[in-house]
């Protein structure tokens, strides 16, 4: 049983009230019976309304099912009209631009890569902060980037061939990105400041510099033998480092020991779709991350290679600029903090009736509290140098949902004594009732808005449900290359641009989801930059480095100068249901079952019994996925329509279910934590798998955390 500590109205579960008692209400000028009487006030407010919305959300579905249920031959003209005249499509003429004020640079005019991870864990919490800056030559080194051909294998001790192959890519990248004015960088000696310029020797002592030396913008060391050379490129920082002591130095003809680049430029700390947090015990934890990370405290200490290390956050960096003038640059990203939805309640405090409140409430007023230790520099770092706190919100449903969160960062606001308009919002272009409103939305929070990001999985997983009567949907492998997704993608950008973001705000794309397979990201991710995008989701800080290296190639505002002018995307295209046209063999049918349910099984079995909410999990074919509730809900949705439609039925689910479960038990093997599926069947996870799929056709808006949730709070019960 949890331990609740009475607040007014409000049954708080222990351990969230010691730490607001303990350490959250510490120097930011509001005691904790302040804090609860206002979040008393608003949960009172705000819940009628979240309720409202909810609701509104059920209605629009059951009208939709309704009318393809009356309408089996699909007109997109009478589709539209239905569309508008129910309100779930709202027509916006007017033009505006964003007015959001003090966005930090990373956010309003740095394009670059983003990492999203758990804040539930301290340690990845702490590596995703710290992914700033990354090295060049270890992320190249330590993945496929760098084939293994002709000796240059990656295991066992320190391979010179490889490490070889690693300097030349990256002299490479130096030579494309900052050339010099004659020569190249294999053929550097040293570097040297004179007369606040970069002279460049050669090994044939020829003096030069870079072609353009506007891109050299600092130094450390001495101006005669200096350990970095500091340089600047499409907004992004790179620094040469030079140790002629060092293992890789000594044997470099300029001394240069490794190519540190600016990574993760902005991070999104996550409270949602990566977490397992399903009650008071779990969001304190999540909670406390985050104070930690927001008064520069947080620590971790784990063992590795049998050592104990400890993991803290990275101080900022100290450079002179070419007059030798010292400046320092972040050494952390920026953080972002991510909400979770409108849907979810939580049991972690409960209200006057004993009913559990808004999770999505209490996040904002959680992360918003906390985050003012920040603006009030009572920490070792800072992240926002404007006074801004960024707050992602996820699973919004159209422009009022917009607008409930809105007005809720505004009470949360004046609740703690801070400015109007600190709170930005941040939003997930990831339901397709806010596609088709997007620029709706984004008016709506036209003086907060700092981020809009497609998300393929769940916009996907929303696609199917929204239209779940309109009969069995294409292979999920296809989705990918359908006329809906492909406009969806441009639309977002277009209605970015035209609303302002360019210079202002982010446009994001989605994740790259295969973090062993870099040379796979490195060939294929420069889509997103080359769409407008100026940051897009990496899985690890390995791949934010090499990530970053696209938006050196590629110029982001040049391109969307270049978008401004295009057609817009293509309404008509977008709300084109991916609808299966072919007939498909008992085999097809059977391999698409298995490819699901093992995903489903892979991701859940670990959520249920170990509380891991986002994890490399093996796919199918053994190939390792980035897997979160984004992925279950897409996989989940589409079994649940091919059931509907009676491609398949219960029995051959059921049976799928239990012959995956075998192989997902298979490919744990190696873990001695975890817990067998089979053959017993009879677990917390398989059956919450199970009802994923069997009961998915009734979950609200398609969505996995209802039954996650219930099953692990039965899980953490035993």
């Amino acid at each position: 049983m949890t331990n609740r500590i009475q607040r007014g109205d409000l049954q708080v579960s222990e351990e969230l009230d010691k730490l607001i008692t303990e350490k959250v209400c510490l120097n930011i000028d509001v005691d904790p019976d302040q804090f609860w009487n206002s979040f008393n006030d608003i949960v009172k407010e705000f819940t009628p309304r979240n309720k409202a919305l909810l609701a509104e959300r059920d209605e629009l579905q059951t009208k939709i099912d309704n009318w393809h249920k009356e309408n089996k031959e699909f007109d997109k003209e009478t589709y539209k009209t239905f569309l508008k005249e129910i309100g779930y499509w709202v027509d916006t003429n007017d033009d505006f631009e964003i007015e959001t004020t003090n966005v930090d640079s990373e956010i309003s005019t740095i394009a670059g890569a983003q990492l999203v991870v758990p804040v539930m864990n301290a340690r990845f919490a702490l590596n995703a902060a710290n992914a700033r800056w990354g090295s060049l030559y270890d992320a190249l080194y330590g993945t496929d980037m760098i084939s293994e051909d002709d000796g240059a294998e990656r295991g066992g001790a320190y391979n010179p061939v490889r490490g070889d192959k690693v300097i030349e890519f990256s002299k490479n990248f130096m030579n494309e990105n900052f050339p010099l004015s004659n020569g190249s960088y294999q053929e550097i000696a040293a570097f040297q400041i004179a007369d606040g310029n970069l002279e460049i020797t050669l090994k044939d002592q020829t003096k030069v510099t870079l072609a353009d030396n506007d891109k050299f913008v600092g130094y450390s060391g001495d101006v005669e033998n200096p350990t970095g050379i500091l340089m600047k490129n499409n907004n992004l920082h790179v620094e040469v480092q030079i140790d002629r002591d060092d293992s890789v130095g000594k044997d470099d003809l300029a001394g240069i020991k490794d190519i540190l680049v600016e990574s993760a430029v902005t991070t999104i700390q996550d409270c949602e779709d990566s977490v397992a947090a399903v009650d008071g015990e779990d969001k304190a934890t999540v909670y406390s991350n985050w104070l930690g990370l927001m008064q520069g405290n947080l620590e971790e200490t784990f063992d590795k290679g049998g050592k104990a290390m400890t993991r803290k956050l990275n101080p900022d960096r100290d450079y002179s600029n070419p007059e030798g003038e010292g400046f320092t640059l972040p050494g952390r990203s920026t953080m972002l903090v991510r909400n979770v939805g409108h849907l979810m309640t939580t049991p972690a405090i409960l209200d006057a009736e004993g009913n559990e409140i808004f999770e999505g409430i209490m996040d904002a007023m959680f992360t918003i509290t906390i985050a003012k230790h920040d603006l009030l520099s009572n920490g070792t770092f800072k992240n926002s140098r404007t006074g801004s706190i960024y707050i992602v919100k996820p699973k919004m449903h159209g422009p009022k949902e917009v607008q409930l969160t809105c007005d809720l960062f505004a009470a949360v606001e004046k609740a703690v004594g801070l400015a109007p308009l600190t709170a930005k919002i941040g939003i997930m272009d990831e339901e397709r009732r806010t596609t088709i409103n997007l620029k709706e939305c984004i008016k709506v929070a036209k003086d907060r808005v700092i981020f809009i990001n497609t998300g393929f999985l769940d916009r996907t997983g929303d696609e199917i449900h929204t239209s779940m009567e309109a009969g069995p949907m294409i292979r999920k492998a296809q989705m990918k290359q359908e006329p809906w997704i492909l406009a969806y993608e441009d639309w977002n950008v277009d209605k970015g641009l035209q609303t302002g973001f360019k210079g202002k705000a982010q446009i994001g794309k989605g994740m790259w989801a295969m973090p062993d397979e870099m040379l796979g990201m490195y060939e294929n991710k420069t889509v997103h930059p080359e769409a407008g995008a100026n940051c897009a989701w990496v899985p690890s800080p390995t791949a934010a480095t090499l990530h970053a290296l696209h938006y050196h190639q590629i110029s982001v505002p040049s391109v969307q100068e270049d978008l401004q002018k295009r057609k817009e995307a293509n309404m008509d295209e977008i709300l084109e249901i991916p609808l299966l046209k072919e007939k498909l063999t008992a085999e097809e049918i059977q391999a698409e079952l298995d490819n699901n349910a093992q995903g489903i099984l892979g991701y859940v079995v670990r959520w249920i019994d170990q509380g891991v909410g986002c994890s490399k999990v093996p796919d199918i074919n053994n190939v390792g996925l980035m897997e979160d509730r984004a992925t279950c809900r897409i996989s989940s949705q589409h079994i649940a329509n091919w059931l509907h439609h009676g491609l398949c039925d219960e029995t051959q689910v059921l049976e799928t279910m239990k012959k995956m479960a075998v192989v997902v038990d298979e490919q744990n093997s190696g873990d001695p934590e975890y817990e067998n599926m089979a053959p017993s069947y009879d677990g917390d996870a398989f059956q919450a798998a199970c009802d994923l799929v069997l009961k998915g056709r009734v979950q609200p808006s398609g969505y996995t955390e209802p039954i996650l949730h219930a099953q692990r709070l039965v899980k953490k019960a035993h």
